[in-house]
């Protein structure tokens, strides 16, 4: 099994469950969110975790597996998402950053489990920047 079916299935059965069961009961630790992209095919909402930090009006993460992620392309095809900080939801527009240095970025955003995540099991890191609607308030 390749590293990228691994971390998949992982995440899929055991994290995701349990980060999104966290998430119903309060907020989530700091650097973790749900992200909620609209399904590409169904167009249904889909939630899964990320890591991550706001900076300067946008939140900033980056994808393991790159444009392969399920939720990556979600948001090529609607870049329009939603992001829940503490226990606000906040919209914004997603854009990847292909020329992004995305383990750079790991280290940059200081998330210290959540990089390590990454550089460990990533195989195409890439760099999302989501751009939060300003009248959020």
């Amino acid at each position: 099994m390749d590293k990228r079916r691994l971390g998949t299935l992982i995440a899929r059965y055991s994290v995701n469950p349990l980060v999104k069961a966290l998430a119903a009961i309060g907020p989530l630790p700091a650097g973790m969110v749900l992200l909620e992209t609209v399904g590409r095919t169904s167009g249904e909402p889909r939630r899964v975790p990320v890591g991550g930090r706001l900076r300067n009006g946008s939140f900033w993460l980056v994808a393991e597996h790159g444009r392969r992620a399920a939720y990556v392309r979600n948001i090529v095809a609607n870049p329009r998402v939603r992001v829940k900080l503490g226990r606000r939801w906040l919209a914004g527009s997603a854009v990847l950053l292909d020329e992004d240095d995305a383990v750079k970025r790991t280290h940059e955003l200081g998330l210290r489990l959540n990089g390590a995540v990454v550089r460990t099991i990533g195989t195409e890191p890439l760099s999302v920047r989501i751009d939060l609607d300003p009248d959020q308030g």
